[in-house]
């Protein structure tokens, strides 16, 4: 069965950087663009960063362009989130999760994705 696990949450001061990971297994990787979502208490959860199946296409909500970067590395079947200057707004759990396409239009609803891990917590301190 498909699995994405998460990894590389935890608390950072305000300013400060972490990297996510997100292993996939039980599909095949390069038919799948790969999304990063975060939802906080009490809230929904919102889309962060998307990556087409090559890794050539990306896309940022607003409010992480120029903090965030999503990557992919194919042979590993592995996705990136690298979060530089944090903020305490961050704090949320993070998913990442799987669409089964090949288009490089970007997908920022979480009904697009069909698999998702089960989050890891990054907490930002201020």
């Amino acid at each position: 069965q498909v699995q994405l696990v998460e990894s590389g949450g935890g608390l950072v001061q305000a300013g400060g950087s972490l990297r996510l990971s997100c292993a996939a297994s039980g599909l095949t990787f390069t038919s799948y663009a790969m999304g990063w979502f975060r939802q906080a208490p009490g809230k929904e959860r919102e889309f962060v960063a998307t990556i087409s199946w090559s890794g050539g296409s990306t896309y940022y909500t607003n409010s992480v362009k120029g903090r965030f970067a999503i990557s992919r590395d194919n042979a590993k079947n592995t996705v990136y989130l690298q979060m530089n200057n944090l903020k305490p707004e961050d704090t949320a759990v993070y998913y990442c999760a799987a669409r089964n396409t090949r288009t490089v239009v970007p997908a920022t609803s979480a009904y697009q994705y069909a698999y998702w891990g089960q989050g890891t917590q990054v907490t930002v301190s201020s």
